[in-house]
Formats: C-alpha cells, structure tokens, sequence
C-alpha cells in the first residue's frame, strides 16, 4: 500500500471511529428519555400551575415534555387528534361539556384532579354591600360602568356567562372579552382606587387570595353547581407510555396545594417552571404519591 492510500485509510477509519462514536452518543442520548409528552394548557392560573407542576414531575421522572398554551376550544381539539397527549384543566360536567362531547370518542377521561371548584360573577367585598346578587346588575350597570369584564372568549366560563345573562334578562351590562391576566389587571387597579367592578371568575384562583372578593349570588343556578378539574388524555398513550399515563393518572391536588403555587407563580419576575420544580422538591410525599411504581 502506498504512503497516500495508508493515509486515506486512517483518515477513513477516524472518521468511522468518530461516526461510531457519534451514534453511540446519540443512542445512549435517546435511551435516556422515556418518551416525549406532549401537554396543552390554557393561560389560566390554575391551569399555568397544575401544567408546570405536572411537567416537573414527568421531567424528574426520566419523560421529555412539550408545553403548548392554547385556546380552550383549541386545546380540546388537540387532545382529540393527538395533537396533544393530556391536558390538566377539563373543567367538568359543565364549563367543558360541550367541547367534551365533541372529542369523547377519541380521548379518556382520567377522573377528578382537584375538587371544590366554582364559576360565577365576581365583585370586590366592599361592592358586594352594594350588590350581592347577579339579579340586581341590570339595576346597577352605571356602577360598572356598563360592563362585565371577562376573559378570553373561547372559554367556557365566556359561554355560561352568556347564558347567565340571557337567563337573567341583563341588557345594561355588555360583557367584555379579554384574558386572565388582563381580567386580574383591571380587578387590581379598580381595587387600587376603591372602584365597583364586575368580573368572571372562578376557583381556585390567586386572586381569592390576594384580595376580599365575594362571587355575586346565583338564584338561577345559571353557573350550575360546583364543578371538578378531571385530567384528560388522547386515547393511546396508556399503551404508548404507560408510565406517563400511570402518573397523569395518579396526579390529584387540594385547591390549598395549587393555591401555594398560584402565589408563588405571582411574585414579579418569578417562572412558573422554576416555581413549579421547587414545589416538587419541597413537596416529596404529594409527589410520591403521583409517581408510584412508574417503571417502562
């Protein structure tokens, strides 16, 4: 063999070596992942926290996964198609039955994840001694200036309060489309300044905390009675990664827990992950519970 061909065959087989070094790394890389899931959430609070908090657990638990905020009507469709493996926020029998029904066929619903919810109408205390019920706002729509402030408009919560005002008979008030945090926003500065105003809320929700708000009184029953967050998966992923389904499963919280969350999720410049990793560290025995026996 030649000088020159003995050269290009150790260049060869350097970079032989070095391929096969480089799919070695990488197998070894994939076989430290359990898998992938994939979480769909809403920009809601409690749904901010119960996502992340879940996602550290499936993190520490060996699972890659992929968050992805959405609209609510959105997000149940991705959970249908398989767009999305779970999501933690299917509030339920009512606030979500509709989206529910349309997608029953090709997700399972895992059971309760938090109990004690409620939807209704929201108003500062100090409001409340003026107006207590939803059936007294049309009288009083100068107070509120002639607004209810809602959230985003795909939300179920959006939905019933439509019904709420029709079963009402409400036509002083218009009810006002925005989000979360800008429904938080204006709660916050109409307080600052000792002002009436009327908002969609629910619970659990910082906000309960941070502020003394009473929910207006329903005689109707528009906003039904007290609802569950049930956690919801694509049908398939039992089979696909039982692990992930075991603990998706298994996960069940207090309004308290998801409360302590809320609140630290509120601090300026604080990260709804990094929060979300502490309370698990801080947390071993809730976690536990969750994750079980979870080997693949």
């Amino acid at each position: 063999m030649t000088r020159n061909a003995m050269s290009q065959a150790v260049r060869y087989g350097a970079l032989m070596m070095a391929a096969g070094l480089s799919m070695t790394a990488g197998v070894a890389q994939a076989q430290d992942s359990k898998g992938t899931v994939k979480l769909a959430y809403v920009e809601w609070a409690s749904t901010v926290a119960s996502t992340n908090v879940v996602r550290a657990v499936l993190e520490e638990q060996g699972y890659d996964v992929e968050m992805d905020s959405l609209g609510a009507a959105v997000m149940w469709q991705a959970v249908g198609t398989g767009d999305a493996d779970a999501i933690l926020c299917a509030w339920l029998p009512t606030t979500h039955g509709d989206y529910y029904k349309q997608v029953k066929d090709d997700v399972e619903d895992l059971g309760i994840n938090l109990e004690g919810t409620k939807l209704g109408l929201v108003v500062p205390e100090y409001t409340y001694e003026k107006v207590s019920s939803i059936a007294d706002l049309n009288d009083n729509a100068d107070l509120f200036d002639d607004k209810i402030v809602g959230i985003d408009p795909g939300a179920g919560l959006m939905a019933q309060t439509e019904n709420a005002i029709d079963e009402y008979g409400i036509d002083n008030l218009q009810l006002q489309s925005s989000s979360g945090p800008a429904m938080t926003s204006a709660l916050a500065s109409a307080i600052q300044n000792k002002e009436d105003i009327v908002v969609t809320g629910w619970t659990p929700h910082w906000m309960f905390a941070r502020w003394d708000l009473k929910y207006l009184d329903d005689p109707k029953k528009a906003y039904g009675d007290a609802e569950h967050i049930d956690t919801v998966v694509h049908k398939g992923l039992k089979e696909r990664l039982p692990g992930a389904y075991a603990i998706l499963d298994n996960f069940h919280w207090t309004p308290e827990q998801m409360g302590e969350v809320m609140l630290m999720n509120q601090e300026e410049g604080s990260d709804p992950y990094e929060n979300a990793k502490k309370w698990v560290e801080e947390n071993p025995d809730v976690v536990a519970e969750w994750t079980g026996d979870t080997a693949e």
